[in-house]
């Protein structure tokens, strides 16, 4: 970090969507300088009046690279939030990197993480700043999680992590899953990254006794590339609650649900389902934010046999992310991320620490002791 980087600001791009409308209102009640930026100058002026910040506004395309490069080296860092990322992303993540500003953005698409982490993080590194890709709900707790259930363990054979919520995905968060449908997802299995297999039920996890055993699907999440990069595990699981997705009653039916959906992603349906699902409201309410829950819990078995569990628990999934987004940020301002270049979540920052932060939102993790086989 720059001696100036202190001063200099934060930029959102992508502040008019719903994710970026909620990082925007974090930053507004904090003392960080930051600007907003996106596409439309109208939504930007209207969400600028809705705050009542007087901040820089930038209306600039995604494929003005110049613009968004010159924009981002008067900056400290960037957050991106315009999704799809696999649609949107790289021209934000490659103008950043370009100007020398820390990176971080609010996606859930496994590709686009790697991308960022393996192809433009040792970019940054040479400036000496930060890729930090999947900062939000997608995968900070998981991520982090899995560090502090695998430490002190030594080598694993498993590291399995197993969601559960009951929140109302936005428009962007529905499109983003659509794409991760398709399929050609990978996983790290055998101490490498390797196709997943395309099987959508996952088996059965246990919660624990609130939740009980749950039947599970398949779940191509960021944890599959950033958890081997600061645990030493032989194999990453990822996987979602059958009844995240489909109501009670249709809940035994997710696998067949999402298997013939799965196969339309890769047909011209696609493109009809995306625009039917830009028509649906953009995302829950306040009220209904603050109301979903969810539950992280991590698995991680030794090649001996010692085994250990944690768990995260929480609520408002869209709050929280940008609330994490807006604390990492702080932390690259500050001078405060552990390393520079692509980092994970647990590698950027104390796990520990940096999610004893967020209390707010009912956050609270456990770990129990390490258990003989």
């Amino acid at each position: 970090m720059s001696e100036n980087d202190g001063k200099r600001p934060i930029a959102v791009y992508g502040a008019t969507g719903y994710t970026g409308r909620l990082i925007a209102a974090e930053l507004a009640a904090t003392d960080l300088d930051f600007v907003l930026a996106g596409r439309n100058a109208e939504k930007l002026k209207a969400l600028a009046e809705d705050l009542q910040v007087d901040v820089p506004l930038h209306a600039i395309v995604t494929d003005d690279g110049k613009a968004l490069r010159e924009l981002f080296s008067g900056c400290s860092a960037v957050i991106a939030c315009a999704g799809p990322f696999y649609l949107h992303g790289e021209p934000i993540l490659a103008a950043a990197v370009d100007a020398g500003a820390h990176y971080l953005d609010t996606t859930g698409e496994q590709p686009f993480i790697r991308l960022a982490l393996e192809t433009y993080g040792p970019r940054a590194a040479e400036s000496g700043t930060a890729v930090l890709s999947g900062m939000g709900f997608d995968y900070v707790p998981g991520d982090m999680l899995a560090a502090l259930t695998a430490e002190g363990m030594g080598p694993l054979e498993t590291i399995r992590l197993a969601y559960t919520t009951s929140f109302q995905p936005t428009r962007g968060t529905m499109l983003s899953a659509l794409e991760m449908f398709k399929g050609g997802d990978l996983e790290f299995r055998n101490g490498k990254l390797t196709e997943a297999s395309p099987a959508i039920a996952r088996g059965e996890f246990d919660f624990g006794q609130q939740l009980g055993t749950k039947s599970m699907t398949r779940y191509p999440a960021g944890e599959q590339i950033t958890v081997p990069r600061h645990v030493d595990t032989k194999r990453v699981e990822t996987m979602l609650s059958a009844d995240s997705i489909t109501p009670g009653p249709l809940v035994r039916m997710t696998p067949l649900i999402m298997r013939p959906a799965a196969a339309a992603m890769k047909t011209p349906l696609k493109s009809l389902t995306d625009k039917l699902v830009s028509r649906l409201p953009e995302g829950a309410s306040a009220e209904d934010r603050a109301s979903a829950t969810f539950v992280v819990a991590c698995e991680a078995v030794a090649v001996d046999g010692r085994h250990r569990r944690g768990i995260i628990t929480g609520n408002d999934v869209y709050g929280l992310t940008a609330a994490l987004l807006v604390e990492a940020a702080k932390h690259a301002v500050e001078g405060r991320i552990r390393g520079s270049g692509g980092l994970a979540p647990a590698e950027a920052f104390d796990s520990a620490a940096f999610l004893s932060r967020f209390a707010r939102f009912s956050l609270g993790v456990s770990v129990e002791p390490v258990a003989d086989q």
